[in-house]
């Protein structure tokens, strides 16, 4: 039995979210019981030590689904980097010291271009081996007659699988990712030491007609959303890095200037970023990449009152991402 002929029998109606008429609640409702909610979509993550079911949160985190496959339309993806110190890659309780939502630039310490980041070449990471910043790539999979996808962010060990299955099933056919419905598994593999689970794609059936237009339609006002959404976090993430200092100078009172902060005795002021101003703060002062080192004399600031005295030699002020 051939591809074509599997195609047809695993082919059947895919469900989009209907969301004027397949819902009891009106959209002012639904507006109303999200506001003020930071929302996010549904994250499954590929799972460690070579298991091969993926863990799909519920209402109940105490209690979970399980399922050996993950079926849909990937309605969008993009690349994503993070980079955690040392003996902290993934670990969901040390957030990353820096880390893109695009792959191209990074907030946090060393944050700026991705691609001139030391951090993200060959060889940097431990032992001479891989990379220290881990590339990332997030799909965004539609599931048959839900109303939001599910994120599943695919680590470095499953990127060359999807990338060779995204020239197969779909580059070399001309074709969007959205305009099939995927299948994702999961295989053990093992590199000397560890075990490890990687994902696993295979095309299930493309769509044509009207239910193409209708999935490409939904994909490309998902990816308007998801932009609007990386926005608002990487806004967020520029101010906790601004938002976060660490001093490594001594720091002392400075009783005739108000409290205002001042540095050593040298001649010149360096910075590694831009600092600007925050509307409606005083005169404090904000950090727009990823780290700040003055080493020459500051100036007075007379709005700037209650602000951070420090000592002669150096200050730095690093960025965190909380």
């Amino acid at each position: 039995m051939n591809n074509q002929n599997i195609e047809m029998m695993e082919r059947r109606t895919f469900a989009l979210p209907d969301l004027v008429t397949g819902s009891d609640f009106t959209d002012e409702e639904l507006a109303d019981s999200a506001d003020g909610l930071n929302l996010s979509f549904l994250r499954v993550k590929i799972p460690g030590g070579g298991a091969i079911q993926f863990e799909i949160p519920t209402d109940n985190p105490e209690n979970p689904d399980y399922t050996k496959t993950l079926e849909g339309v990937i309605v969008y993806q993009h690349n994503t980097n993070s980079f955690w110190p040392e003996g902290h890659d993934y670990d969901e309780n040390v957030p990353p010291q820096c880390q893109s939502m695009n792959g191209r630039l990074g907030i946090g310490q060393p944050g700026g271009l991705c691609a001139s980041c030391p951090y993200n070449q060959f060889g940097s990471g431990t032992n001479g081996k891989g990379k220290a910043c881990k590339n990332m790539r997030a799909l965004y999979l539609l599931r048959n007659g839900e109303y939001l996808p599910i994120q599943l962010t695919l680590p470095p060990t499953s990127l060359r699988p999807f990338s060779e299955f995204s020239n197969i099933a779909f580059l070399s056919r001309r074709r969007a990712a959205c305009g099939s419905v995927v299948q994702i598994g999961l295989k053990k593999a093992s590199n000397g030491k560890d075990d490890y689970s990687v994902a696993t794609f295979r095309k299930i059936h493309d769509f044509s007609g009207e239910e193409l237009a209708n999935i490409r339609a939904y994909a490309e006002n998902f990816k308007k959303q998801v932009a609007m959404i990386q926005e608002q976090r990487t806004a967020e993430l520029e101010s906790a890095s601004a938002g976060a200092v660490e001093m490594t100078g001594p720091i002392r009172a400075m009783p005739e200037n108000d409290g205002h902060f001042s540095v050593g005795s040298a001649t010149a002021a360096e910075t590694a970023g831009p600092v600007r101003a925050m509307p409606g703060s005083g005169g404090h002062f904000s950090v727009g990449s990823a780290a700040v080192e003055m080493t020459g004399p500051a100036s007075t600031m007379p709005e700037n009152s209650g602000h951070i005295p420090a000592g002669s030699a150096a200050e730095d002020i690093a960025g965190y991402i909380l």
